[in-house]
């Protein structure tokens, strides 16, 4: 099992920035892929950022490119979502995943962020 905690949400200006944080714990070994989603009501859970525990270039969704950088720690067990440049449609719960090879699939229990503008 993975335990994810998440951190970081609150309310921010348009403009402004954020960081989240998800620390994981419990069985994070072998983990193959760190992302953040994103959730609004009335809509499907969308892609953010991720990346590979093994390394190599980060993904981000068009609409974050740019204003968004998804990142660990040295020791690959916290993922970070910098968000910076943040407009009122990034309000939103946004959600840690966490895979294992497998795969399984672990969620956060989201944090809210509201931009207003």
């Amino acid at each position: 099992q993975v335990q994810l905690a998440e951190s970081g949400g609150g309310l921010v200006q348009a403009g402004g920035s954020l960081r989240l944080s998800c620390a994981a714990s419990g069985r994070t070994f072998p983990t193959d892929y760190m992302g953040w989603f994103r959730q609004t009501p009335g809509k499907e859970r969308e892609f953010v950022a991720g990346m590979h525990w093994s390394g190599g270039m980060a993904s981000y969704a068009d609409s974050v490119k740019g204003r968004f950088t998804v990142s660990s720690d040295n020791v690959k067990t916290t993922v970070y979502l910098e968000m910076n440049s943040l407009k009122p449609e990034d309000t939103a719960v946004y959600y840690c995943k966490w895979v294992l090879y497998g795969p399984t699939i672990y969620w956060g229990q989201g944090t809210q962020v509201t931009v207003s503008s």
